[in-house]
C-alpha cells in the first residue's frame, strides 16, 4: 500500500517544540503555559470540561478512562506533541468512557500537531500545507458493540496503541453501546508511525455502539487511513477525507452501521478498503452511500476481500486515472447499485470495473445524480475553505 512518511526539517522541529515549555501541576494534570494554552500531562479520570477559547496540548497518549466524560466545547483547538512508537501521542475514549465532542458550523473543534499555529476562530492552518502528516497521532474511540477478530475473540487490541494499554481494549456485547457525540470536528496532520504496518488513524473506531453519534467529521492529512472501523454498530453521517495517506474509509471486523453522505479527496491507495469478518460473528451488511470521490493520485477506487458484506449505493467517481479499478467482487451477498464515473478519454468502464458494470452509468462532469451533499461540508472545514469542494 502507498505510504507517505514526513521528513521533519530544523525549521518545523523548531516549530513542534515550542508550546512543550511547562508550569507546575495543577488537580487536573493540567499545565498552564499561558492563559489560554494548557498541556494535558496524564490521563483523565474524573469528569472534565475544555473551554471554548482554550488550546489544550496532548502531552503524550492521553486516555479518558472507564466511567469518565470528557467535554470538548465549541472552538477548541486540541494539538497533538510530535512522538512516534510508544511515545505517539493520541487521545483515547476508552471503553465506558464518554467524549461530548460537540463544535458548531461557525465554531468546529479542530485536533492538530502542536506544530499548526492555528488558533481558536481559524479554519485553515497559517502555517502547515493540508499534505503535511505524521505529526501526531489521532482520535481513539472504543467501546462495548460486538466485534469479530482473528481467533473470534470477544475482545482486543486496538491498532496503534501498545497491547499492554489496557485502556487500548475494545469489544464486547452491547451494540446499543454510547461512547458520547463527535460532531463538527476536524481533524488533521496524524498518524504517528507504532511500527511497520501499525499506524494511528485519523478516527478510529473499535467496537463502538449505535447509542454514540458521529456527524459532521472533517479528516486532513492522515499517514493512515482517514477513518477506519473495526466492528461495532456506530452510524456515521457526513463525513470528509482529504489527503489521507492509506485508504480513506477502512472497515473491518464485521461492522454493522451505515456512512452516509460522504467526500473523499486525493487518497493515497485506496478511496475505500472494505474488509469483511476475521471470524464467525457477522451481523448482516453494512452501508456505504451518497459517496462522492475524487480519486486523483489514489491506487484503487474500492479494495474488497471475498467476504466483505457491504451494500454501496449512490456513489459517484471522478478524476479517474489508468490503473485504478474496483477491485475483487466479494463473494457473499454484497451489493452495489447506482454507481456513476467521468471517464477518462479512450478508456472504457471495463477498464475500472473489470468484473460487473451493470450497476455503472457514465456520466459527463458536472452532470452526476448520486453522490454527496456539499452542503454538509460548507463554511466549517478546511476543505471548503481551500476551494476544494468547487467540482463536488
Amino acid at each position: 500500500m502507498k505510504k507517505h512518511y514526513l521528513t521533519v526539517t530544523a525549521a518545523l522541529l523548531a516549530a513542534i517544540t515550542i508550546g512543550f515549555t511547562s508550569c507546575d501541576d495543577d488537580d487536573n494534570n493540567i499545565k498552564p503555559i499561558d492563559e489560554n494554552e494548557f498541556t494535558i500531562t496524564a490521563n483523565i479520570t474524573e469528569n472534565t470540561t475544555w473551554e471554548t477559547g482554550n488550546v489544550y496540548i496532548l502531552g503524550g497518549r492521553i486516555a479518558v478512562v472507564d466511567g469518565v466524560t470528557l467535554t470538548i466545547e465549541p472552538g477548541v483547538i486540541v494539538k497533538g506533541e510530535a512522538g512516534t512508537g510508544s511515545n505517539a501521542t493520541a487521545l483515547i475514549i476508552a471503553r465506558g468512557a464518554k467524549i461530548m465532542a460537540e463544535g458548531t458550523a461557525n465554531d468546529p473543534i479542530i485536533f492538530t500537531t502542536v506544530a499548526d499555529e492555528i488558533q481558536p476562530g481559524d479554519i485553515a492552518s497559517p502555517n502547515l500545507d493540508s499534505d503535511l502528516d505524521g505529526l501526531w497521532g489521532g482520535l481513539i474511540v472504543l467501546g462495548k458493540a460486538h466485534i469479530s477478530p482473528k481467533g473470534g475473540a470477544a475482545e482486543a487490541s486496538i491498532e496503534g496503541i501498545p497491547a499492554d494499554d489496557e485502556n487500548g481494549k475494545y469489544g464486547g456485547s452491547d451494540d446499543a453501546d454510547n461512547s458520547g457525540t463527535i460532531s463538527y470536528v476536524s481533524i488533521r496532520h496524524g498518524g504517528s508511525n507504532i511500527g511497520e504496518g501499525n499506524e494511528i488513524n485519523g478516527l478510529t473506531l473499535g467496537g463502538v455502539g449505535t447509542g454514540t453519534t458521529i456527524q459532521n467529521i472533517e479528516i486532513i492529512a492522515n499517514q493512515d487511513d482517514g477513518i477506519e472501523l473495526f466492528g461495532g454498530t456506530v452510524n456515521v453521517n457526513n463525513i470528509l477525507v482529504w489527503n489521507s495517506g492509506d485508504d480513506a474509509v477502512d472497515t473491518d471486523q464485521a461492522w454493522n452501521g451505515t456512512i452516509s453522505n460522504g467526500i473523499i479527496i486525493n487518497p493515497g491507495d485506496e478511496a475505500f478498503e472494505l474488509d469483511g469478518p476475521e471470524a464467525t460473528y457477522v451481523n448482516g451488511n453494512f452501508t456505504i452511500e451518497k459517496f462522492s470521490v475524487s480519486t486523483e493520485d489514489a491506487e484503487g477506487l474500492v479494495d474488497n476481500d471475498d467476504n466483505t458484506n457491504v451494500d454501496m449505493d449512490e456513489i459517484f467517481f471522478f478524476n479517474l486515472s489508468s490503473g485504478q479499478d474496483f477491485d475483487q467482487e466479494p463473494t457473499v451477498a454484497a451489493s452495489f447499485t447506482n454507481f456513476e464515473i467521468v471517464l477518462p478519454a479512450e478508456t472504457t468502464v471495463a477498464d475500472f470495473f473489470p468484473e460487473d458494470q451493470s450497476y455503472v452509468t457514465v456520466v459527463n462532469a458536472g452532470a452526476n445524480t448520486v453522490g454527496a451533499d456539499k452542503s454538509a461540508f460548507t463554511g466549517w472545514t478546511w476543505a471548503a475553505v481551500a476551494g476544494q469542494l468547487t467540482d463536488f
